[in-house]
C-alpha cells in the first residue's frame, strides 16, 4: 500500500506547522475543482477502492465532480507532474492517498498556495493549503476483537500484518485487547508478510496461522486468500478497509471498514465555503466521526457478540473506554500504561510491541 517503511511515522507527533494556527482561513480562487492521485487501481479490494468509494460518495453528497488519476506511484516527480498537470487545467482541490505522497505535497502546497491539498495517511508536513488525515483505527479494531473473541473456540486468534509500524501495531494489538475483553484467556498470533500486497505470501500466513490453532482471523492485508484459507476449514475472519463479505461469506463475520466521506465531505465544503483552517497536526479523528467501524456484521455472528460491540462503540464515543487504557502490559510483562493512563498519541504513532497475550516476534522496523 504505501512506501513509508521507516520510522518516519513518528513525525505525525512532532512534525512543524509552517503558519501560525491564528492565520485567516484558506479561501479558495474560482469555483470548485476537484482531483485525486489515487495510489493504486480503484478496483483494488482494499486501500484505494475504500477511498473510491468515498470519492463517489463525496461526488453525490455535494453535487461535485472529483476527476483521478489511478497508479500515481510514491515517486515525487511523478506526483508533481500529475499535480501540475491537474492545476493547469484549472482543478484548485488536489486529494492525495498515501503516507509515501507527503513530500510531494508540501512541495506542490508551496508552488501552489491558491489550491488546497489534503493527503490521506500523508506526512504531518501541514501548511495553511496543506492538511493530512488519518483514523484511529484501532477503535475499530477492537470492536473486530470483541467479534472474534466471541466466535472463538481455541481461544486463539490471529492477525496477519504489513510491516511493524504504529499504524499496523495498534491495530494488531487492538485485535486482541477487544478479543480480551470478552475473554482474558484468549491469546493472539501475530504476524508480518512484509508487503501490503501479495496474495501468495498473505495466504501462506493464514495456512501457518491455521496450523498453530487460531480459528479466528483479523487480516490487516487486502487479498481474498487468508479468508478462504479459513472457510475452507470452516473457520472465521475479520476483512479490512472494506467489506469483503463476498470473498467468504461462510468465514466472513465482519469487516473494519473506512468511510473516508465523513473526513471528506465536511472538509471539502469547508474549502469551498471559506472556513477551512487546516489543523496544526492534521486531522487524526475516531469513531465518533463515522469515518469507519465494523459493517456489516453477519447476521451469524451471536447476538450477544452484536451487543457487547454496540456497548463498546458507545463508551468510545462516550470517552470512557479506549483500547489502550491501563493497566497495559507489552507481550513481555512490563507496564506499559499504568492504571487510570491511556496511551499517548505519541506512543500509539510509536508502537513497537506486542501487548500481553500476543504470540509471535515484533520485528525491528
Amino acid at each position: 500500500m504505501w512506501k513509508w517503511l521507516t520510522g518516519a511515522i513518528a513525525a505525525v507527533a512532532i512534525s512543524a506547522f509552517a503558519v501560525s494556527t491564528s492565520e485567516a482561513a484558506f479561501k479558495l480562487e474560482g469555483e470548485p475543482k476537484i482531483a485525486m492521485l489515487q495510489l493504486a487501481t480503484v478496483n483494488d479490494g482494499g486501500w484505494s477502492e475504500a477511498l473510491e468509494y468515498a470519492r463517489a460518495k463525496t461526488e453525490e453528497a455535494l453535487g461535485v465532480e472529483i476527476a483521478y488519476t489511478e497508479n500515481v506511484p510514491e515517486d515525487n516527480s511523478e506526483i508533481l507532474r500529475t499535480i501540475d498537470l491537474y492545476v493547469s487545467r484549472g482543478h484548485n482541490i488536489i486529494i492525495g492517498t498515501s503516507w509515501g505522497y507527503g513530500d510531494a505535497f508540501l512541495e506542490a502546497a508551496t508552488k501552489y498556495p491558491n489550491v488546497a491539498f489534503v493527503n490521506c495517511a500523508g506526512e504531518t508536513n501541514n501548511s495553511v493549503n496543506l492538511e493530512s488525515f488519518y483514523a484511529r483505527s484501532y477503535q475499530g479494531w477492537y470492536l473486530a476483537g470483541i467479534v472474534a473473541g466471541h466466535l472463538t473456540q481455541s481461544k486463539r486468534v490471529g492477525s496477519i500484518g504489513g510491516y511493524p509500524l504504529g499504524v499496523v501495531n495498534w491495530d494488531l494489538n487492538a485485535f486482541l485487547r477487544g478479543a480480551q475483553s470478552v475473554d482474558p484467556a484468549i491469546e493472539m498470533v501475530g504476524v508480518f508478510v512484509n508487503t501490503w500486497y501479495d496474495p501468495v505470501k498473505e495466504t501462506q500466513a493464514a495456512e501457518a496461522l491455521l496450523e498453530q490453532g487460531v480459528d479466528v482471523l483479523g487480516s490487516n492485508m487486502s487479498t481474498p486468500g487468508p479468508h478462504l484459507a479459513f472457510q475452507d476449514q470452516g473457520k472465521w475472519s475479520v476483512g479490512f478497509q472494506i467489506d469483503v463479505s463476498d470473498q467468504a461469506p461462510d468465514a466472513v463475520a465482519t469487516s473494519m471498514v473506512y468511510k473516508w466521506e465523513a473526513y471528506f465531505i465536511p472538509t471539502i465544503s469547508a474549502i469551498i465555503d471559506g472556513t477551512w483552517e487546516p489543523g496544526e497536526w492534521g486531522w487524526w479523528e475516531g469513531i465518533d466521526t463515522g469515518l469507519f467501524d465494523v459493517d456489516p456484521i453477519a447476521d451469524w455472528v451471536p447476538a450477544a457478540a452484536v451487543a457487547d460491540v454496540d456497548a463498546a462503540r458507545a463508551a468510545m464515543v462516550a470517552g470512557t473506554l479506549d483500547p489502550f487504557q491501563g493497566p497495559l502490559h507489552r507481550q513481555d510483562g512490563s507496564l506499559a500504561v499504568p492504571e487510570g493512563e491511556v496511551l499517548s498519541d505519541d506512543g500509539l504513532w510509536g508502537m513497537n510491541f506486542f501487548v500481553q497475550g500476543a504470540i509471535g516476534t515484533m520485528p525491528a522496523e
